[in-house]
C-alpha cells in the first residue's frame, strides 16, 4: 500500500519562499511521474509540476519561473521550492504520484500567502 505524507506547509508573507517536501512509503519501485497539484476554494485542482523518472519537468504556466521541482528517487521523495510567492498561490498543495498505472494523492498541506 502506498501512502503519501506532505509537510511543509505554512503561512508566508509575499515576495517570501517556502519549501514542500512529499514522501512516498511502502513497497515501491521506480515511480513513473511525481508531482503537485494545488486547489484554491471554489477552484478546479491544477497543475503545479511534474518530475518523471527520466528527470523531464513540467509547470503550470503561472509557476513558471518562480517554483522548482526536484526529487530524490532514491528516498521516494519529491520537493517543491516556491520563491516570490504571490496572494494567488494560496492553495492546498497535493502531492501527487503516478505509480504502476494507479494515481496516488497525499492529504493536502495548506499554503497561505498574506502580509
Amino acid at each position: 500500500q502506498v501512502q503519501l505524507v506532505e509537510s511543509g506547509g505554512d503561512l508566508v508573507q509575499p515576495g517570501g519562499s517556502l519549501s514542500l517536501a512529499c514522501a512516498a512509503s511502502g513497497t515501491i519501485f521506480s515511480i513513473a511521474i511525481m508531482g503537485w497539484y494545488r486547489q484554491a476554494p471554489g477552484t478546479q485542482r491544477e497543475l503545479v509540476a511534474t518530475h518523471t523518472n527520466a528527470g523531464s519537468t513540467t509547470y503550470g504556466n503561472s509557476v513558471k519561473g518562480r517554483f522548482t521541482i526536484s526529487r530524490d528517487s532514491a528516498k521516494n521523495t519529491v520537493y517543491l521550492q516556491m520563491n516570490s510567492l504571490q496572494p494567488g498561490d494560496t492553495a492546498v498543495y497535493y502531492c501527487y504520484i503516478y505509480y504502476r498505472g494507479t494515481p496516488y494523492w497525499g492529504q493536502g498541506t495548506q499554503v497561505t500567502v498574506s502580509s
